[in-house]
């Protein structure tokens, strides 16, 4: 499975409450029972922990490498979308974080997968 040691951090750069949001416009992962490709958009929303609290941010290019490294292997929507949270989780402990993945249609039918940790901020719910 995807490596998770390719993340790298950063501080939060601020001590106001704030989400981020990265959206990843092309990823791809293997069907598990047909080995063909699946395209899909993986948006990461979340909210780090203070500054003065040790709060972290991921690194982009880590990221990218992470998601890059689904190519080749087989799993289900649901377990690539689960795992991404728990990698991620692991590394940046947020306040909160979201994956949701939206994958391509195939056969009629496109899927959307979400997923949660920690309580959705306030100041998020109104956007």
């Amino acid at each position: 499975m995807p490596d998770a040691t390719v993340f790298e951090v950063f501080p939060t750069p601020s001590d106001s409450p704030f989400v981020i949001e990265h959206i990843a416009e092309e990823f791809t992962s293997m069907c598990p029972i047909t080995g063909h490709p699946d395209f899909g958009v993986v948006t990461l929303r979340y909210e780090p922990h203070a500054a003065k609290d040790g709060g972290k941010c991921i690194e982009l290019k880590s990221l990218k490498l992470y998601y890059h490294s689904f190519r080749n292997e087989g799993a289900f929507f649901e377990a690539v979308t689960n795992i991404i949270r728990d990698d991620l989780v692991k590394v940046i402990n947020p306040n909160w974080l979201q994956i949701e993945t939206n994958w391509k249609g195939r056969g009629g039918i496109r899927s959307v997968v979400r997923v949660d940790f920690g309580d959705v901020p306030k100041h998020f719910l109104g956007r």
